[in-house]
């Protein structure tokens, strides 16, 4: 009997035979962002009065696909709104999202109160609602749609993750896990099935159980050894660690509006690159593009670029007129 590996191999490589294309299925949250402009984030005990207010689509999950959307792959998110918040799943298909899987029901959508202050910076704080509502028959669902060596990505930001996973196994889908936020009980989650884990500096460091970013990356890469691990790293650009290997891009040179939404940014657009068949110094290039182009612009959905614009400050380093 082929091992999953083996039919993944097999299928994929019919896949590009015959011209089929591969498509993402995202489970993963849908948010209204109610963004305020503040002088700085606020402090404990403080009141502060914002200089605006904006309420737009937001949700890591979102994001993501809108980002994968914009970086040209077909991506079906799964997930769930408010009906009152209809205008939130528009906004996706507008985007080019196939939101056939994003269901509208009578609870409250997930929501974000979000600070983000002159120097770009953010403070947010996140409320689950329809995104912690999904049940495994309604995964099995949407997720029996998909085929043999489809990609499956998630984060932490709904429920039913463990049942999420086992799908993936069963229909031999190609996990992508950001884990975030991250919660202590990620660690009983099966992370040696994913083909990428994506994380930031400090995400990193929690998941190992150690404070040092090389020691994590050591821990990391012994626990997943099948696994690509990509850390975010800010300002200092980004790496790729398997197999010992380290593959680090650096980060572009921009005057920060607003961070809101810059990894997701990043997320979506690697996976398109890997999807792309990009090598993985390219793949981080034109995520860590994509991510600074993204935090010159306020909000987290509207704010991420298409993928013309990534493509042209990628290759001379120099932002758009917008």
């Amino acid at each position: 009997m082929q091992s999953p590996e083996s039919l993944v191999a097999a299928t994929l490589g019919q896949g590009l035979a015959t011209g089929a294309i591969m498509q993402v299925f995202n489970f993963g949250s849908v948010n209204i962002d109610i963004v305020y402009r503040v002088p700085h984030l606020v402090a404990a005990g403080e009141t502060l009065s914002s200089t605006s207010m904006n309420t737009v689509l937001g949700g890591k999950g979102a994001n993501q696909s809108v980002a994968l959307a914009r970086a040209g792959c077909n991506v079906r998110h799964v997930g769930k709104l408010s009906r009152k918040d209809s205008w939130a799943r528009e906004q996706l298909a507008q985007a080019g999202v196939d939101v056939s899987a994003v269901t509208l029901i009578d609870d409250a959508s997930g929501h974000a109160i979000i600070q983000v202050d002159d120097a770009g910076e953010n403070s947010i704080i996140l409320h689950g609602g329809a995104n912690q509502t999904f049940t495994g028959d309604e995964l099995a669902k949407e997720l029996a749609q998909a085929s043999v060596g489809d990609w499956l990505l998630m984060q932490n930001e709904c429920n039913g993750l463990n049942e999420a996973f086992s799908l993936a196994q069963s229909h031999q889908l190609r996990i992508v896990f950001n884990p975030a936020p991250m919660t202590k009980d990620m660690m009983n989650l099966p992370l040696e099935r994913c083909e990428v884990i994506i994380v930031n500096e400090t995400e990193a460091a929690s998941l190992a159980g150690v404070d040092d970013l090389n020691a994590a990356l050591v821990v990391l890469g012994k626990r997943y050894p099948d696994t690509r691990l990509v850390l975010t790293l800010g300002s200092k650009g980004a790496l790729m660690y398997k197999d010992g290997r380290q593959v680090k891009a650096e980060a572009f040179s921009v005057t920060a509006v607003d961070t809101t939404g810059a990894g997701d940014t990043f997320v979506g657009y690697y996976l398109a690159a890997l999807m792309q068949g990009h090598d993985d110094e390219k793949s981080l290039g034109q995520a860590c593009a994509a991510a600074a182009l993204s935090v010159t612009k306020q909000g987290a959905t509207p704010s991420i670029p298409a993928a013309a614009e990534v493509a042209a400050f990628f290759k001379t380093g120099q932002k758009p007129v917008r």
